[in-house]
């Protein structure tokens, strides 16, 4: 058994005062508010600052790390942006997205993110041939988080063109399985993850409207139901998307997906930026969840999504760093509300209690891991500590100690990450690599290799 002293503890949406965290197996057997520090077990590891169950980042594309710094020069659109993504996409093997994989989730573990929901779609080698291992690069995914230490949702994902009505391009191929049956034979051959490397659960997605015609889309659905799966979709990112799914189907996005059954509380519409208000009715009233990604959203130009609107209706929030623009769940979280306050200036849509829980509990949610991202017996023991005293969080008190870490905190402000009762961030390092200097390495071999058809 570990024991864990918390100074400060996020506990039910409250912040309680000297927290005793139990821990046996991985979880959380026993939770004691109220200790001082002189009364704590002298075993006990003394957790400075708010300790906050870990997060839980509900959208990424790892291999998008290695844009970063390199798109913010110049002008352009998400439709120029994804050229870039395309070369990169075209140059990775297993081996080096396995590299870059492991660095990126050890930048998300420094950030006190738990748990990833990796939006995978780069299946297959060039020209779209299979790997003797049909998931090889998912495969290659799950080494890298059980490397770093992160519980990994592997949401496979089904792409099967490069537009409505248009053959997948070149790059495109990598991506598709020919078929709905064949890329659900595919994900058969994961089965539940357990097979896979670290604390790996396979879901399901589906790209877009875009990429995944409209009978396609019911036959991913259904299998990802008759499993249990959580069930992904890009919904509504540009208004094009809209615009060319009106024209073909006469439906929206979240229309049609309503009609193909893949509404539910397993589903989780990634950014749903532009919504019609039948969208956030059909979006609520099925108890989906909703992956707000502003820090991508905003570098893109792609607009803010209604997130007030959502959750009042009874959506549920969840948050990703999807294109990595940054990895720092606080700031997508006060983001979402931030940004809001610009687009109807209005203050106070969502308070810190509701954005936490959305990089928590309904994150977790979202990825298959119900009951995690909260501090309760029986939970996993993946614990959080900010610091409030960086100069970003000095003035914080026990009153105040949930909005500091909401509204100013930053990813560098973590200073210990347990996972499953293991210490695995101490004083704000990975103890198992060098996360910078993964980065550094991974990222360079990977642009050299795309060189020549980066702009």
């Amino acid at each position: 058994m570990v024991r864990y002293w918390c100074e400060l503890a996020l506990v039910d949406d409250e912040v309680v005062a000297g927290v005793l965290v139990e821990v046996d197996g991985g979880v959380i057997s026993a939770l004691t508010a109220g200790v001082d520090r002189a009364s704590a077990p002298s075993d006990a590891v003394r957790l400075a600052g708010l300790v906050i169950p870990g997060m839980a980042n509900a959208h990424s594309h790892a291999f998008h790390r290695a844009l970063r710094g390199h798109v913010q020069v110049g002008t352009g659109s998400f439709w120029t942006w994804r050229d870039d993504m395309y070369a990169l996409a075209a140059a990775l093997t297993p081996e080096s997205y396995r590299d870059l994989a492991t660095a990126v989730y050890g930048e998300m573990l420094m950030a006190g993110i738990t748990a990833v929901g990796e939006f995978h779609y780069l299946h297959h080698d060039s020209g779209g041939v299979l790997y003797d291992d049909p998931n090889a690069m998912g495969v290659a995914l799950a080494q890298a988080a059980s490397a770093a230490g992160v519980r990994l949702t592997l949401l496979d994902t089904c792409y099967l063109a490069g537009g409505i009505g248009i053959a997948p391009n070149a790059v495109q191929q990598r991506f598709s399985d020919g078929s709905a049956s064949a890329w659900a034979a595919r994900v058969d051959l994961l089965g539940d993850g357990s097979s896979l490397d670290g604390d790996t659960v396979v879901g399901a997605a589906i790209h877009s409207v875009r990429a995944v015609p409209r009978e396609a889309m019911g036959e991913v659905a259904a299998f990802a139901a008759h499993r249990g799966m959580p069930l992904h979709a890009h919904v509504s990112e540009q208004p094009a998307e809209n615009e060319q799914c009106l024209a073909a189907h006469g439906l929206t996005p979240v229309q049609l997906l309503a009609e193909q059954g893949a509404l539910g509380a397993d589903f989780t519409a990634v950014h749903a930026t532009h919504l019609t208000d039948t969208d956030v009715a059909l979006l609520a009233s099925h108890r989906c969840v909703v992956c707000m990604c502003p820090t991508t959203e905003r570098d893109l130009a792609d607009g803010i999504g209604p997130a007030a609107r959502l959750a009042t209706a009874g959506a549920r929030l969840s948050l990703g760093s999807d294109s990595h623009a940054v990895i720092d769940l606080f700031e997508e979280a006060r983001a979402v509300e931030l940004d809001e306050r610009l687009a109807t200036n209005v203050r106070g849509n969502h308070g810190a209690v509701a954005l936490m829980r959305a990089a928590t509990f309904d994150g977790h949610a979202s990825l298959g891991r119900r009951g995690a991202g909260r501090l309760a017996v029986g939970a996993p023991a993946d614990l959080v500590a900010v610091s409030l005293q960086s100069v970003r969080t000095a003035g914080a008190t026990p009153q105040t100690a949930l909005e500091s870490v909401v509204f100013a905190a930053s990813a560098a402000d973590v200073t210990t990450v347990v996972v499953a009762g293991e210490v695995l961030v101490d004083g704000g390092r990975h103890v198992r690599f060098d996360v910078a200097s993964a980065l550094a390495d991974s990222i360079t071999a990977v642009r050299e290799a795309a060189a020549g058809g980066l702009s």
